[in-house]
């Protein structure tokens, strides 16, 4: 097992060397394991550029679009094109994308759990300030 600290890359490296960093900064973005998820649970597993766009309410075209791009490029989507007029593009996890929901369930089942707890704790956070 590798320690935690080894994981996260020690203190000296850069971060476009340390892979943990540089994944995490890829998947734990404020829309990546959104989409991830809304791939996940599609019924016909994969969706256009539109659907995803109604499916993540606050997204915006260019950034749908930027996050997309992002997590092709790290395999863990694909994309496919049709030639058609109009063009058609839909979206689709790839086999990497589906095993990234492994961790990704088991952090939605932690929040799950833990949610009374976390809405109890912010919601003394929030009152010690009013104070």
């Amino acid at each position: 097992m590798v320690k935690t600290t080894e994981a996260a890359c020690s203190l000296g490296h850069e971060a476009e060397n340390c892979e943990f960093r540089s994944f995490l900064d890829r998947v734990a973005d404020k829309w990546s394991l959104m989409l991830i998820v809304v791939l996940q649970d599609a019924p016909q597993q994969r969706l256009r550029f539109s659907q995803l766009q109604k499916a993540i309410p606050g997204i915006s075209q260019r950034m749908l679009t930027t996050t997309l791009r992002h997590l092709e490029r790290d395999g863990l989507l694909t994309r496919h094109f049709y030639p058609q007029i109009p063009p058609k593009v839909e979206y689709q996890l790839t086999a990497l994308g589906k095993n990234l929901m492994v961790p990704i369930t088991g952090l939605m089942e932690w929040i799950q759990a833990n949610w009374k707890a976390i809405s109890k704790a912010r919601g003394a956070f929030d009152e010690g300030k009013k104070k």
